[in-house]
């Protein structure tokens, strides 16, 4: 290789043939490479997203299918595999109160190729499970809130309160008497009712089910006298009257109930609300969380997904990452409470 030619200035000091001294053009070298050194990274990331994913995505539910959070898995399934070129699996994983599922997760390779359905369980699990094999905050990474719904309470007819006020007056004046319907043991319904009977101060039976169905099935025939369901399972019943709704659990009223009140008009600081999203295991990198989480707020942000999930009593909810994983440890924090104050244990 040729040497560059040298000559001596009539300072003494000695240039390159393009007038740079020797230290400099070195300098200025070293810079160009450095700079080069760090972009390498940035652009592998940002290829790394571009490419992803390059093979189907398993989205894990832990519920069974037909359920509300399955319901919404498909629908933002669908969305995802046309945004991304490549099918997003569901997969129904029950059991263990969504314990199973998540367990897969965490286990999974980070590399965005399997992901969660996140529900309220994973929140009140956190203290219901005496030993889980996980910890959900920090074996979860937060991709994205997909939708909040709310629970309500639902009465049978023969029941003769009206309103919260006087269901609350009914319970102290029947104590132990009536029975709370719930989808199961530590559920986002039990929650709910659990919630409302610490902080209302009145006493009812709990009595759990397998899965929101066979408990509204026996709220229809008489055999528990309230429940709390989401929404999503009650509308139908709602509207033909076969139940009667009382209130609400969100701290607003719902789109899909609007002349309905919330319990948090009648005791202050209630709220109770299904919030649902998407999660990974930690350590996938944070460039596929981003675009997850960009195409899925894009998804949220469609009048049709929006009507959809409207019909089906349900609220979009998008948000960042960062915003969604507070929230999760917000939760995870609340039902803690709920969980010792009621002495609840896992089946």
């Amino acid at each position: 290789m040729k040497n560059r030619k040298r000559e001596i200035c009539t300072s003494g000091s000695v240039r390159d043939e393009d007038g740079q001294p020797p230290h400099l053009l070195g300098r200025r070298t070293f810079l160009h490479l450095a700079a080069g050194a760090t972009a390498l990274p940035l652009l592998s990331r940002i290829a790394r997203a571009q490419a992803y994913p390059t093979r189907p995505v398993r989205l894990i539910v832990g519920l069974a299918a037909g359920s509300g959070v399955d319901i919404l898995a498909r629908l933002i399934g669908q969305w995802l595999s046309e945004r991304l070129g490549q099918p997003f699996v569901i997969e129904n994983r029950p059991g263990a109160g969504t314990n199973i599922a998540t367990e897969a997760v965490v286990r999974s390779v980070p590399d965005g190729h399997m992901l969660l359905m996140v529900t309220p369980a994973n929140a009140i699990n956190a203290t219901l499970y005496d030993r889980l094999n996980f910890n959900f905050i920090r074996d979860i990474a937060p991709v994205a809130s997909i939708a909040r719904t709310p629970n309500v309470m639902v009465v049978n007819p023969t029941i003769p309160a009206k309103s919260v006020s006087e269901f609350i007056a009914y319970a102290k004046s029947n104590s132990g008497k009536i029975s709370m319907a719930s989808a199961g043991n530590g559920t986002a319904s039990h929650m709910a009712g659990e919630l409302f009977k610490m902080m209302s101060g009145i006493d009812m039976v709990h009595v759990p089910y397998r899965g929101a169905g066979p408990a509204l099935t026996d709220l229809l025939g008489g055999q528990v006298q309230v429940y709390f369901p989401t929404t999503t399972a009650a509308l139908e019943p709602i509207r033909a009257g076969k139940v009667r709704a009382l209130a609400v659990t969100t701290a607003t009223r719902s789109e899909a109930l609007p002349n309905i009140p919330t319990v948090g008009e009648f005791v202050p600081g209630y709220e109770s609300v299904v919030i649902d999203g998407m999660g990974a295991p930690k350590n996938t990198p944070s460039e596929i969380i981003d675009r997850l989480n960009k195409e899925i707020n894009e998804g949220l942000a469609d009048p049709k997904m929006k009507a959809r999930l409207a019909d089906l009593g349900v609220s979009v909810f998008p948000g960042s990452p960062t915003e969604f994983g507070k929230l999760i440890a917000d939760e995870t924090a609340k039902w803690a409470k709920v969980v010792k104050f009621s002495g609840i244990k896992a089946e």
